[in-house]
């Protein structure tokens, strides 16, 4: 790959360079080893994406893999979902035929456990950081950060929480210790700003404590605060950064005083390097944006705080509690709208440096060209605008983006499959959704109408 062409102010318009440099990440995904295309399974995803109970029942039997006792107990459990669509794809009717004796069963059931433990390696990058940390590495030489995400879900009770505070705090141990020897990456280490940690470490403020509840939300955060106060100091002994995810609507509010109120006390105002997540698709992110910059302006915190902005992971679920409870939808129900929010967003933060770092995440080469144009046309410098990406979704992407130069970064879980699972479902909606970016080009949409302004 040639490198993405650098925008000229003066000449082609905002729009023309989006186009330009869109389709020279297109030309560097295709160019990447292990094209997106070709590794996941297109006729599968195409099938799920067509067939709503299909897609359904696929899911449910990922949900129930690890808690199947055998491989002829997980076959039964994918002959019992299967039989209930009334239209099969013609390989899942051969799997049906075959599950009318044991040995057939059992020859299914290892077939389907070979199949989950493959997609969910595809998302996962190890059963711990210590085993991670060779991929890490071979990550970093390629010009690749990453962070990660030690999986499981919301804690109900202290003891959970005690435990995943604990991961945490290895987690930064082994992260820590291993950079050390890693070589040098100049665009990965430092922005205009300074250094930027080797090390980097996804927290749940949900896993953090059993309290968060929305109708309670100074219990959460004193529970909280007192499981992410002793990670926040050891990232600062370590030089790693910690990074607090954003989840649903309910834990929002609690999560953002949280962490805005930790960052601003006087042990935390220089070290570590931290940040938050904003989603777009929330109707009231504009406003949220409006907290976060003002808190920042105002604190003016060394190293300054790392906003990642995302679409958002929990549509269907934001969706379906909305409409049960009759209440208004929080998020974007139209992905236009969410993306031209999702621009917005981008460029004011862009705006808003050096207040904040900016850390782009996002799939979709129409809102990571964006992103870079806009950039460039402001006076901006391609090392302050950093890209995350999903493992197993964006690989392709990040590595077009390290060969250009541009700060690239691995959004990689760790942990065991069961765990994993739930992360794994929403994963799995999300690159299945008829309106995913993904979903558009595995379906082989022209790039030219998928760089086009929403």
């Amino acid at each position: 790959m040639a490198g993405i062409p650098a925008a000229s102010i003066e000449g082609a318009g905002l729009e023309a360079e989006i186009r330009s440099v869109g389709m020279a990440l297109a030309e560097g995904e295709a160019s990447a080893s292990g094209p997106l295309l070709q590794r996941l399974d297109e006729r599968a995803m195409r099938h799920a994406a067509q067939d709503r109970e299909l897609r359904a029942a696929l899911f449910r039997l990922v949900d129930v893999a690890p808690a199947c006792r055998n491989f002829e107990d997980l076959g039964e459990h994918l002959a019992g979902l299967v039989g209930q669509l009334d239209e099969r794809p013609p390989s899942l009717d051969v799997a049906m035929r075959t599950s009318h004796t044991k040995a057939g069963r059992i020859a299914l059931g290892a077939a389907t456990a070979a199949g989950v433990r493959h997609m969910a390696h595809r998302f996962i990058a190890g059963d711990s950081p210590t085993d991670a940390r060779a991929e890490l590495l071979g990550l970093w030489r390629s010009g690749i950060a990453s962070t990660i995400d030690l999986l499981g879900e919301a804690s109900v009770a202290g003891a959970e929480a005690d435990r995943y505070r604990d991961r945490c705090a290895e987690a930064i141990a082994v992260l820590a210790e291993g950079a050390q020897g890693w070589p040098r990456q100049g665009v990965l280490e430092s922005d205009s700003q300074g250094a930027i940690p080797r090390a980097n470490l996804s927290v749940k403020v949900s896993a953090l404590t059993p309290m968060l509840r929305p109708e309670a939300p100074e219990r959460a955060i004193e529970d909280a605060s007192a499981r992410l106060r002793p990670l926040l100091s050891q990232a600062s002994r370590s030089g790693a950064h910690l990074h607090i995810d954003m989840e649903d609507v309910d834990s929002l509010e609690s999560t953002m005083r949280l962490v805005l109120e930790l960052l601003s006390s006087p042990e935390f105002e220089r070290s570590p390097s931290a940040g938050l997540v904003l989603q777009a698709y929330l109707c009231e992110s504009p406003a949220l944006l409006d907290q976060i910059l003002d808190w920042a302006r105002a604190s003016r915190r060394s190293p300054p705080l790392v906003v990642r902005l995302v679409k958002g992971a929990y549509w269907d679920s934001e969706v379906v509690e909305a409409r049960q409870q009759g209440w208004s939808v929080p998020v974007f129900t139209d992905k236009a709208e969410c993306d031209r929010n999702f621009e917005a967003l981008t460029r004011r933060l862009l705006d808003a440096r050096p207040a904040v770092r900016v850390a782009v995440g996002s799939h979709n080469l129409r809102s990571v060209a964006h992103a870079i144009a806009y950039n460039r046309f402001s006076g901006g410098d391609d090392r302050d605008l950093e890209f995350q990406v999903l493992r197993g979704l964006g690989d392709d992407l990040a590595a077009a983006l390290a060969a250009a130069g541009l700060r690239a970064r691995l959004y990689s879980p760790v942990g065991d499959l069961v765990a994993g699972m739930a992360y794994l479902v929403r994963r799995l909606l999300e690159n299945t959704s008829n309106e995913s970016f993904l979903g558009a080009r595995l379906e082989g949409e022209e790039i030219e109408a998928l760089l086009a302004a929403p």
